[in-house]
């Protein structure tokens, strides 16, 4: 069972059916009892089980898996298989993964498992990532499947405004993202895209609350994208943003921070419209950057001034708008987390992050809370290590052991 014929039984159903359709192909080859896919909602706190061949009749389980402190989490933090005996076989559970985005986790119970396999499983699991990646553009089920709450207007907006992964790996770089939305949405926002020579950041913080402020978000980021795909320069799309605020926004304001990332030299350039500074990781200190602010974006026209930094391998970049440590947020004392975090992979800091706010917050945060992680591996290597687990590491985060409980 190989990457080849995951595609092959993939391709040939709809893309509403197209992982019940490669579990059932799984499960006949393998001889399995149960072939499960699952996917992590989007507060990161439950997986949802969306199809199951030992299920019927659609093969769905309504009711949520609690992920923290499980195996489930386990697997998703080291992007490593966990299997163990029962008494109706051997279960497996494998990351589904692509370039670091975490899409979900394949779990198998076969009637043995020995390195070929677990070697087959974990192809198979490969290639359903890129299976999913390709099927989502055509149908809501992945989307749907991730919601375990009710979202508002203004968080659908929100969420559509964010990347569609949110982690990547390269060979230079691993990016990771994370939005905690407040109850009243607050307006943030991050974004990042790659070209061939470069790495573009941004994370934005739309003034008010609701639907005001998700218009204004809106706004930004449009514009912030539109400058940046006419291959504008950086302070270009930020005067563009500027005054897309000022001509559609109705006296909207937002904070942003902008970043060019050069691939082949490790330098940045970075736009600071009022926003928080970042946080830097560098031989086991944290300290913010300190960055000349200019104005808001919606003040009134202004021309952006570009600053720079040089970033060395090694180094973590952590974007943070106000609502990650302002307030209850304070609590979570983010130098100190980032300090207890490192060697972790960046979406684990990220999520050990937001947690943390979370916590702080208990559970009701007054404004939206993003970070968007930056880990620099610098400009010695040329391929990412793409083999299962690459790029990661099994170290736990805090509260958590290494055996998953």
């Amino acid at each position: 069972m190989g990457p080849g014929d995951v595609l092959a039984a993939a391709e040939t159903a709809p893309p509403v059916e197209s992982v019940e359709v490669v579990a059932r192909d799984l499960a006949k080859r393998l001889g399995a009892f149960d072939v499960s896919f699952l996917l992590v909602d989007l507060i990161e706190e439950h997986l949802v089980r969306l199809t199951s061949t030992a299920k019927d009749p659609d093969g769905r389980d309504p009711k949520p898996v609690e992920l923290r402190n499980s195996v489930y989490e386990r697997v998703l933090r080291t992007q490593r298989p966990w299997q163990e005996q029962n008494d109706g076989g051997e279960q497996v559970v494998l990351p589904v993964t692509n370039r670091g985005d975490c899409v979900g986790l394949l779990e198998v119970t076969v009637p043995f498992c020995d390195d070929e396999v677990l070697t087959q499983l974990g192809q198979a699991a490969h290639a359903l990532a890129y299976v999913i990646v390709t099927d989502r553009r055509f149908t809501d089920r992945y989307h749907t499947g991730r919601r375990t709450t009710t979202m508002s207007l203004a968080a659908e907006i929100q969420h559509q405004l964010l990347p569609s992964a949110a982690c990547c790996e390269a060979a230079q770089f691993t990016i990771a993202g994370a939005l905690v939305p407040a109850d009243d949405i607050g307006g943030d926002t991050y974004d990042y895209t790659l070209d061939r020579e470069t790495l573009h950041l941004s994370i934005t913080d739309a003034a008010g609350h609701d639907v005001a402020s998700a218009l204004t978000a809106t706004l930004l980021v449009g514009a912030l994208r539109g400058a940046r795909r006419a291959g504008r320069d950086l302070a270009e799309q930020a005067q563009e943003a500027n005054q897309a605020l000022l001509d559609h926004g109705d006296v909207s304001l937002a904070t942003g921070l902008l970043l060019r990332v050069d691939l082949q030299k490790g330098a940045v350039e970075l736009v600071n419209a009022g926003h928080p500074a970042p946080l830097l990781l560098r031989d086991g200190v944290v300290k913010p950057i300190e960055l000349e602010s200019d104005l808001l974006f919606g003040v009134k026209p202004y021309r952006y001034r570009v600053q720079r930094l040089d970033l060395r391998a090694g180094d973590r970049l952590v974007l943070l708008t106000d609502g990650m440590f302002e307030r209850d947020a304070a609590d979570a004392d983010l130098p100190a987390l980032l300090l207890e975090t490192d060697g972790l992979h960046t979406r684990e800091l990220v999520r050990a992050a937001t947690r943390a706010v979370t916590h702080a917050c208990h559970g009701h945060l007054q404004d939206d809370a993003t970070v968007l992680c930056l880990d620099w591996h610098g400009t010695a290597r040329t391929e990412r290590q793409a083999d299962n687990g690459a790029d990661t590491d099994t170290a736990s985060p805090p509260g958590i052991s290494d055996d998953g409980v």
